[in-house]
């Protein structure tokens, strides 16, 4: 080798096949995050119908891979963009409250703006692992996620008492933004917190959605960028 080649760690570092970036603005309004549920409301009724597209062309995907071992290019990346279109929306929004600056109207990638997703293009999947992995394989994940994500309400039934636990992310943005609101900052192990909890749910969503084979890792990545493997 000769010595006056940059070395290896000067290239990028390896990442997994599903990457998620949630870069932190430093500068934060702090009542912003107050309106931005009304200001993200046209995102969210756009996002309804390509949700459901997302549906129906995942569909059409599964049985193209069954009968071809192929997920279809085109649909492929149709659906990366509307995962990456949601993601920059909660990054803005109440999954993690990182950025005020307004989200863009697109599918596509943009190095730009602090959020993205990329997913690597497969170009063979298992015609048998399609069949199980969106719902038997991928329980153990969804038991974990719903508990971070998703609350739960605890019920007496002898004296017809019941209590709420919110969801784990929730109280974490919600510490984020009584910060926000009264430091103006924004706790750094708060948001490594939260972009992982985002990071290990659409790794999941991936798998769930037919685009890898690769079985998502029980981690918790933290951080704005993607460790390296």
């Amino acid at each position: 080798m000769n010595p006056d080649t940059p070395a290896a760690e000067a290239l990028p570092p390896a990442t997994g096949p599903v990457r998620l970036r949630g870069d932190l603005d430093e500068q934060l309004s702090r009542w912003l995050w107050l309106v931005k549920w009304l200001l993200a409301i046209p995102h969210y009724l756009i996002l309804i119908l390509l949700w459901i597209g997302f549906l129906l062309l995942t569909i059409v995907a599964f049985f193209a891979i069954l009968i071809t071992g192929a997920y279809p290019r085109a649909i492929f990346d149709i659906n990366v963009g509307i995962m990456r279109w949601s993601w920059r929306v909660m990054f803005y929004s109440y999954n993690a409250l990182g950025t005020d600056r307004y989200p863009p109207f697109s599918l596509h990638p943009d190095d730009n703006y602090p959020a993205d997703l990329a997913i690597d293009y497969p170009e063979r999947l298992s015609r048998g692992l399609v069949l199980v992995k969106w719902w038997l394989l991928a329980i153990p994940h969804y038991l974990v996620l719903m508990a971070m994500t998703s609350g739960a309400v605890m019920i007496d039934l002898e004296s017809d008492y019941f209590n709420f636990v919110p969801p784990l992310i929730d109280v974490l943005v919600l510490i984020a933004a009584i910060a926000l609101l009264f430091t103006a900052r924004y706790p750094r192990g708060v948001f490594d917190f939260v972009l992982g909890i985002n990071r290990w749910a659409y790794r999941v969503a991936a798998y769930a959605a037919l685009m890898r084979d690769e079985y998502p890792p029980f981690r918790l990545d933290q951080g704005a960028r993607e460790p390296a493997l």
